[in-house]
């Protein structure tokens, strides 16, 4: 498989990664970094899965109101949401990784044609091509 990119970004960490600045090149986003209290850190500034579990959301509610539209499937209302939730802990095989939940609400939506909806959502966002067969991602329609 090859990827036609289209559009990228660049962005830099310093200090100490999980505990230290990391943002764009382009200067158009800083962000400080703290590991989670549950990790050991202090909690006071923002975490790798935090920012994982922000781009995952928009992505996945954008890719699902593209499939519904391109594929016909109906319409996402304005108010649908995603919640992006983004679980990090220790591998049985050693080291870390991710769990994923992602919570879709498309009000107003009948349930079977929601649960399509969110089931080729998937087929189009990077973000689940990404993760696919490397992190769980659990999928619920609410």
């Amino acid at each position: 498989m090859t990827t036609d990119v289209k559009y990228w970004t660049e962005a830099k960490a310093t200090g100490g990664g999980r505990n230290g600045v990391s943002g764009l090149v382009n200067g158009q986003l800083t962000v400080t970094m703290t590991s989670p209290k549950e990790l050991g850190g202090s909690g006071l500034g923002h975490n790798p899965e935090e920012l994982f579990a922000v781009g995952y959301a928009a992505c996945y509610l954008g890719a699902m109101r593209f499939a519904a539209s391109s594929e016909k499937l109906g319409t996402v209302p304005d108010n649908a949401t995603v919640n992006a939730h983004v679980g990090i802990g220790g591998r049985s095989d050693g080291g870390f990784g991710l769990k994923v939940k992602l919570v879709v609400n498309l009000p107003g939506v009948d349930r079977a044609v929601a649960e399509k909806i969110a089931e080729r959502g998937h087929f189009i966002c990077p973000y689940s091509n990404a993760t696919k067969g490397n992190i769980e991602v659990v999928t619920e329609v609410v």
